[in-house]
């Protein structure tokens, strides 16, 4: 992240995993509702977004980590939940969710023996 590496268990790289997946969740679903209101795109008005602490629990990586994870799943699902695409997620059966491919390229996880 911003050019520097971080070293994390499984257990935090689960988290920060699920950070984005929360994050790409709540942002499409607050996207979807600005452009249903009539509201003009802006992610960063969003409370959930402001506050970025959706699903944490306090354990294995810091507050500060997993808000910014999340902020970058939230941008990626507001922008698809506002425009109503599937540019980095896709939404089925209510329930919208990001690709694999677009997590992985966020968090760009190496495994250390």
């Amino acid at each position: 992240r911003g050019g520097s590496y971080y070293e994390t268990n499984r257990y935090g790289a689960e988290m920060l995993q699920r950070a984005i997946r929360d994050g790409y969740q709540e942002g499409f679903y607050a996207g979807q509702a600005d452009r249903q209101d009539g509201y003009g795109f802006n992610a960063e008005e969003a409370y959930a977004y402001q506050d970025a602490s959706y699903g944490y629990d306090g354990y294995y990586v810091d507050l500060n980590e997993y808000q910014y994870y999340f902020r970058e799943g939230f941008r990626r699902g507001y922008e698809d939940g506002y425009y109503s695409r599937s540019n980095y997620g896709r939404y089925s059966n209510g329930t919208a969710s990001i690709l694999g491919a677009i997590l992985e390229g966020i968090l760009g996880l190496q495994l250390l023996n």
